[in-house]
């Protein structure tokens, strides 16, 4: 019997995604909601319930309030919002951490997955803790360049209206109160004792990421070596030769896949690390359709592009 996957919020980008890269498979048995009910309670609780796998694509609260709805022990859930990336009884849904983190992933019935931004910044900095390059008192400073997509249906109609303003066509550092809702998970993935200074900035472009460490008084061979040892095997997380991509780096370089790459530059003892990947894909629905994978007892790649 096929698994039954269910999207709840399948009209957003996310949910968009996830269901473009299922609808091919013949492995899987979707169940769509009809148009007019899919903001039904009682109509949404069915599905929820009679659904093997349930992809939480929606805000925050209607994220909790969906988890609520789940009456029984066989549905399992990979919410895609913010409401559950720290909370107790919930995975983190970034299998190339660990084998613990991917051991959780396979047999949790709560899987919370990663933010996009918080994805470049984990990818670069738990290996480098976790091998002691990096101690949980450093204080670490991030930026991370987005494409327009990744806020969502109204900056997408922003971006792409004939008649947008001078401002979008640049650049555009948000997140100015340094309370980004990806730092809660940035700090307690890692394990540092204060979150980092984050600055995202979004431009004129529809998908792909660069997010980018900076680590002064680090050797640049030092933390390739403990990256490169971290993930070697992975088949979704690569780190690339050192100095590989140098003189620049373009952050729309992988839209369109599901994989992402790590790039270390350094000089003497200043080092960057930038974690390339699509906002779209390891940074949102390529990273729950991998969990799911991994959940369902698959090949973790199966349905993505590398």
């Amino acid at each position: 019997m096929r698994p039954k996957i269910y999207i709840d919020g399948k009209e957003g980008t996310t949910g968009l995604q996830i269901y473009e890269r299922l609808g091919a498979r013949d492995d899987l048995e979707l169940l769509l909601i009809d148009e007019d009910k899919r903001k039904d309670t009682e109509e949404r609780r069915k599905f929820l319930n009679a659904a093997d796998i349930v992809f939480l694509c929606l805000p925050d609260a209607a994220a909790r309030e969906a988890v609520s709805l789940i009456e029984n022990d066989h549905t399992r859930v990979i919410d895609a919002s913010t409401a559950h990336r720290t909370a107790d009884g919930w995975a983190y849904g970034f299998p190339e951490l660990s084998g613990d983190h991917r051991a959780a992933i396979q047999t949790s019935t709560r899987v919370a997955n990663p933010g996009c931004h918080a994805t470049g910044f984990i990818a670069s900095v738990y290996p480098l803790v976790a091998h002691g390059v990096l101690s949980a008192t450093d204080a670490l400073t991030c930026f991370s360049l987005t494409g327009y997509s990744g806020g969502g249906k109204k900056m997408i109609a922003s971006y792409e209206a004939e008649d947008k303003t001078d401002g979008l066509y640049a650049p555009r550092v948000y997140g100015l109160n340094l309370q980004h809702k990806h730092l809660p998970e940035m700090q307690k993935v890692c394990g540092l004792a204060t979150p980092p200074v984050f600055c995202p900035v979004v431009d004129d472009y529809y998908k792909g990421m660069a997010t980018t460490v900076m680590l002064p008084d680090h050797n640049v061979h030092i933390v390739w070596q403990a990256l490169s040892s971290h993930y070697a095997g992975q088949k979704m997380v690569k780190v690339a030769p050192l100095g590989e991509g140098a003189p620049m780096i373009s952050a729309n370089t992988f839209a369109g896949r599901d994989s992402l790459t790590l790039y270390v530059h350094g000089h003497r003892s200043q080092t960057i690390v930038t974690a390339l990947f699509d906002n779209l894909g390891k940074g949102a629905s390529g990273a729950a359709v991998q969990n799911m994978n991994l959940m369902l007892g698959l090949d973790e790649t199966t349905g993505l592009t590398l």
